[in-house]
């Protein structure tokens, strides 16, 4: 069975993590390079175990572009969000055993290492992906 496991961070967040002004403290090089060394063994795990079907990062919300319909027409509109308002920030494609196994892999990460104000309000969340269409009853 696959399952998603997705994580999320704020504008703010993806500022602190490069050094700028943001409210909170910035992360240092050490922070970040921690959090990339990291990163990396926790793929190579997942990819050397059979689980790892895909992984992405994404980038900041100040790149995101959302659409919507309004008055019956698609109209998309450029970020920023609001600085604390929390997106989606990466997400890894798994293919185990159960939702068991799937959460232990999401648990994980929260050896992530980063700066303490950004790890106690880390989370992960951990779905299922559906490959097939619901039987609906008639």
């Amino acid at each position: 069975m696959k399952y998603m496991i997705l994580t999320f961070a704020s504008q703010q967040d993806y500022r602190g993590m490069t050094g700028q002004s943001s409210g909170q403290p910035a992360w240092t090089q050490d922070d970040y390079a921690a959090l990339g060394a990291f990163m990396r063994a926790f793929n190579q795990e997942l990819l050397d175990s059979g689980e790892l079907v895909e992984t992405r990062g994404l980038s900041a919300p100040v790149h995101t572009r959302r659409v919507r319909l309004q008055q019956g027409v698609p109209v998309a509109t450029d970020g920023p969000y609001a600085e604390s308002e929390e997106v989606l920030a990466g997400y890894w494609v798994v293919d185990c055993s159960s939702f068991d196994r799937a959460t232990e892999i999401a648990a994980r990460l929260t050896s992530c290492p980063g700066p303490d104000h950004v790890r106690a309000r880390a989370y992960a969340d951990v779905r299922p992906i559906d490959e097939h269409q619901p039987d609906f009853e008639g």
